[in-house]
């Protein structure tokens, strides 16, 4: 069997804030990344991390992916580097060195293909990579929590199971009176109460909050869609009224 997935990296300002993400389906995906990064270091840590979700599983790997830097990182160049002392052919030291090196050990034994495609092109996994990926860094930019998805359950593992739970709860998107970004992968106090979320009226009674619940990933997907029609995620909501 061969499991295909995306692998893709972001950075806002390239150092910047900055995420990474591999996506396999809704199920299975995994998301991270940093205060402050480049966007190689995203795509090279995609990759080293769906190898460590998947190190379980006795299956091929064809990764999709759209940087050329990391498939000639891992098909061309890491052997030489290795072989030289880590060191570039000219006798330079091989920039983001230690995510490689993790990469090198996570890779080896396994089985893998890589695949190049074209980034912001509409391929369907490429694209849920990367909007996962955007979404940590604009989390980081933000100083919203992060969007981490479930990664790759494992069958009868209570932790992997209780992760998958979480990721996969419903969770506040936004309050629309004030506007403020609601988090993303972490549980409102009230999650897990008798309670339902309601419509109900404020002090002013022009004004009312609607109380929006969504998965994990029904968040990121309005996100994604509200940056593409190039206005916020409460005005793309509005503009259903």
């Amino acid at each position: 069997m061969t499991i295909t997935a995306a692998a893709d990296g972001s950075a806002l300002g390239n150092p910047g804030p900055a995420g990474w993400a591999w996506y396999v389906d809704d199920a299975h995906w995994e998301a991270g990344g940093w205060k402050h990064a480049t966007n190689n270091q995203g795509e090279l840590k995609a990759v080293l991390e769906l190898f460590r979700a998947t190190a379980h599983l006795d299956d091929d790997l064809l990764i999709l992916c759209d940087s050329q830097y990391v498939i000639n990182t891992v098909t061309k160049w890491m052997r030489g580097w290795k072989a030289k002392g880590w060191r570039k052919g000219d006798g330079k030291p091989v920039m983001n060195l230690e995510i490689i090196k993790e990469l090198d050990e996570a890779m080896s034994g396994r089985r893998y293909t890589f695949e190049w495609v074209r980034g912001h092109a509409g391929h369907p996994m490429n694209e849920a990579a990367d909007a996962r990926a955007r979404a940590v860094s604009e989390a980081f930019q933000a100083g919203r929590p992060i969007p981490h998805g479930p990664g790759w359950p494992r069958e009868n593992d209570e932790a992997d199971a209780a992760r998958g739970a979480a990721a996969t709860a419903s969770v506040p998107l936004a309050r629309v009176a004030d506007r403020t970004p609601a988090p993303v992968d972490v549980l409102d106090d009230a999650v897990g109460t008798d309670s339902e979320p309601t419509l109900f009226s404020l002090d002013d009674p022009d004004l009312h909050e609607v109380t929006l619940w969504l998965t994990d990933d029904e968040h990121i997907r309005l996100y994604e869609r509200a940056r593409q029609e190039g206005v916020s995620a409460e005005e793309l909501l509005r503009s259903l009224i």
